[in-house]
């Protein structure tokens, strides 16, 4: 039986992966579960896998988690440093999903543990990649990918040697506003930027789609996970979201990937490597489909990308900054204070004002480091954003 803890448990990949841990109950024993404002469904979860400990990332909800875990006798804590030692508490598999930079210490205590690391966080590449990667080859823990388009390159490079890989193509749905005129984007609202095409996700993750930053991160992951040079990576626009990546070799040939929109595949490839089990997703009719859609990305559109290129020509702790830009501007749309293509420039503006700041990008990486880094780049948003109110 398998020790399993999942991160961000209340999210939709927890739930899409406590969902395959409930169909073979015998196969799992859950350690930790730890999740976000969502009380009530952390507690009923924590309660139904018999869990031993329950965190909330919220110090405010302390009191509501132990209520509601009276009886249990499962141990209830709450804040950051909950979270981090809960990613020291021993589990042979743990899977990230806590969305943001919070998600990158919990994960590191996991991977000192030797554990095997299922990587739904995407921050925690785009800014600690190479202190990431480091730590599990120094401890001997396992990284595995869990974005659909990670978990297909992945899945593609099986048996295969990374110097025989020419290119790396990750695909993107476009989000909700890929047909929309240019000039309409400026006025787009929080509740249209919400209602992503093909997937159902949270909120955040489904904004980020929109405006691409998502797939910028998911350019940076690529470049740190795999190891390939950044001029080899590049997207396409795939409105029907069935081809997840694609492996060029220097043969000529293209391995690709495809597979239904459900993120129960990439999870149930994780939780059962390196063996594959049968999982309870559609399977693909190619015929009915009758064809697939291509077509280059417009940065215009989607700006995030040149700004994701930049980054990794950077490199240092500019996806520190990069993300906590991105973040904090994220926050403001939602909150209704800049509009939706104000993003983009609120994070490029951040980026030249780090870069004219001796030393922050290039100091070393370090968790303290990475955290003073995501904390001045906060602060140098709210400066830009005030800018733009005034």
């Amino acid at each position: 039986m398998r020790r399993i803890s999942v991160f961000g448990a209340t999210g939709s990949i927890g739930q899409s992966t406590l969902d395959l841990i409930a169909r073979a109950p015998d196969a799992y024993d859950v350690a930790v579960l730890t999740g976000g404002q969502n009380i009530a469904q952390l507690a009923s979860d924590a309660r139904r896998f018999g869990a031993d400990l329950a965190v909330t990332a919220d110090e405010a909800l302390y009191k509501d988690l132990k209520e509601a875990l009276a009886g249990s006798g499962i141990e209830a804590a709450a804040g950051e440093a909950a979270l981090e030692e809960a990613g020291a508490r021993p589990a042979d598999w743990i899977m990230s999903a806590i969305v943001g930079a919070a998600g990158l210490a919990p994960g590191l205590r996991a991977l000192e543990q030797g554990s095997t690391l299922a990587l739904a966080n995407k921050e925690s590449l785009v800014t600690a990649g190479a202190l990431l990667m480091q730590t599990a080859c120094r401890h001997g823990a396992t990284v595995l990918p869990v974005d659909s388009e990670h978990s297909a390159v992945f899945q593609a490079l099986v048996g295969e040697e990374m110097d025989t890989v020419e290119r790396i193509i990750i695909t993107a749905s476009g989000g909700a506003f890929r047909d929309w005129p240019l000039e309409d984007l400026a006025r787009a609202t929080v509740e249209q930027a919400s209602a992503h095409p093909n997937w159902n996700m949270g909120q955040r993750i489904t904004i980020d789609s929109a405006s691409m930053f998502n797939k910028a991160l998911e350019v940076i992951e690529t470049k740190e996970y795999f190891g390939i040079d950044p001029e080899r990576i590049e997207v396409l626009i795939h409105p029907e979201s069935l081809v997840h990546a694609l492996v060029g070799f220097r043969d000529g040939a293209l391995m690709a990937h495809l597979g239904v929109s459900d993120m129960r595949h990439a999870i149930g490839y994780a939780l059962n490597w390196p063996e594959r089990a049968e999982l309870p997703v559609a399977r693909l009719d190619l015929a009915q489909i009758g064809q697939l859609h291509f077509r280059a990305p417009d940065e215009a559109r989607y700006p995030a990308l040149r700004l994701a290129r930049e980054v990794m020509a950077r490199d240092g702790l500019a996806g520190a900054v990069f993300n906590a830009a991105k973040e904090a501007a994220l926050d403001a749309f939602i909150a209704g204070r800049i509009g939706f293509t104000a993003m983009a420039g609120v994070v490029e503006a951040v980026l030249e004002r780090a870069e004219a700041e001796l030393g922050l990008i290039d100091a070393t990486m370090t968790l303290d480091n990475i955290r003073a880094a995501d904390h001045m780049a906060r602060i140098r948003a709210e400066e830009v954003m005030s800018g733009l109110a005034a």
